[in-house]
């Protein structure tokens, strides 16, 4: 019995040596499985990498684009400005002229229509006018008499 025995351990040793070698052939394999996973993890991540810089780029490209046609719309905005504002700027000079145009017509017509006070006509000549009015009818009245002295001898 002894024999069998032997023969029975040595049996169950190589089972045990056929399960061991069985064993670190299936780590093995799960390793390699592994490796080959992890592999294509980071080709996947590298490609999702890529892809996310390939966006960011188009996206800069076309922020560019963008700000391009923004910054050209600023500048044919501020130049319309600056032209509306020279143009203003005509206008508003033109517009006191011809206030001061209109004033200085209104002021002989009420100087010529007796300052409303007559019949509407103006008094020429050596009447007692209106003396707001004489520069008007009669520009020498506006002169000193001390400058009209050296007039008189000439």
């Amino acid at each position: 019995m002894a024999s069998s025995s032997g023969t029975s351990s040595e049996s169950i040793q190589i089972q045990n040596s056929g399960s061991e070698e069985d064993l670190q052939a299936l780590m093995k394999q799960r390793k390699q499985k592994r490796m080959l996973s992890n592999r294509e993890s980071a080709r996947r991540s590298r490609m999702r990498k890529q892809k996310h810089l390939d966006d960011l780029t188009a996206q800069v490209d076309q922020l560019k684009k963008e700000n391009g046609q923004i910054v050209h719309a600023l500048n044919v905005t501020t130049q319309s400005y600056f032209a509306v504002e020279a143009e203003n700027s005509v206008l508003r000079t033109q517009h006191l002229e011809l206030r001061n145009r209109l004033q200085s017509v209104n002021e002989i017509v009420l100087c010529l229509s007796g300052n409303g006070a007559g019949g509407g006509e103006a008094e020429f000549g050596g009447g007692e006018g209106n003396n707001n009015c004489d520069g008007f009818v009669r520009p020498w009245s506006m002169v000193p008499s001390e400058s009209m002295a050296m007039y008189q001898y000439c």
